[in-house]
C-alpha cells in the first residue's frame, strides 16, 4: 500500500505579513499562531521587549502598534499586518534618548530592569493619549505594567518628568 502524500495546508506553510517597526518595512512569512511578541523577539532580533507571564497580565511585552499600547504577547502577529509597531529599541532617535527613557534614568525607576522597556512603552501611549492628569490617573492607566521590584513611585514621578517635559514643548 502506497503512503500518503503530504501536503501542507494554508496554515502549515505560513502567512505573509508586513509590520512597519521602527520606522523600517519588514515582510514576514509567518505561522498564523505566531504572536507578535514572539515575531518581534524571535523573528527579527528585537529582544528589548520582554517576555513575561505570556498571559497579558504583567505588561512586560507592551509595545505600541499603530500607536496604540498593546500586550505583544496577546496578538497574534497576522492580526497587525500593515501595523506600524513601535518597541523600545524605536523610541529613541539616533544619540538622543526618548525623554521617558531619560526621565526613568533621573528618577532611577528601575531596578532589576525586566519590566523597564514594558513600563516606557506603556507611558509613551499613555502620554500620546491624553488621559492622566493627576498621579492616581497615571498610577490607575499603569495598572497592567507590573514592576516585581517595586520600583512604582520612581516609575511615576518619572512619568510626570515626561509629561511636564511634553507639555511644556507644547507652549
Amino acid at each position: 500500500m502506497a503512503q500518503p502524500t503530504f501536503r501542507p495546508t494554508r496554515a502549515q506553510k505560513g502567512l505573509a505579513v508586513r509590520l512597519k517597526v521602527n520606522g523600517v518595512d519588514r515582510n514576514l512569512d509567518l505561522q498564523p499562531w505566531t504572536t507578535l511578541l514572539d515575531a518581534l523577539r524571535d523573528r527579527l532580533g528585537l529582544t528589548g521587549t520582554k517576555k513575561g507571564c505570556d498571559h497579558g497580565q504583567c505588561g512586560a511585552c507592551t509595545v505600541l502598534a499603530n500607536g496604540r499600547r498593546v500586550n505583544a504577547c496577546l496578538m497574534l502577529a497576522v492580526m497587525c499586518d500593515g501595523f506600524s509597531i513601535t518597541t523600545i529599541e524605536g523610541l529613541a532617535k539616533p544619540g538622543e534618548l526618548h525623554p521617558l527613557q531619560q526621565a526613568f534614568i533621573e528618577h532611577d525607576a528601575f531596578q532589576c530592569g525586566y519590566c523597564t522597556p514594558g513600563q516606557i512603552c506603556s507611558a509613551a501611549g499613555l502620554i500620546a493619549e491624553g488621559r492622566a492628569r493627576s498621579v492616581e490617573e497615571i498610577r490607575e492607566l499603569m495598572s497592567g505594567n507590573i514592576c516585581r521590584c517595586g520600583a512604582y513611585p520612581n516609575i511615576v514621578a518619572a512619568i510626570e518628568q515626561a509629561m511636564a517635559k511634553q507639555a511644556a514643548g507644547r507652549s
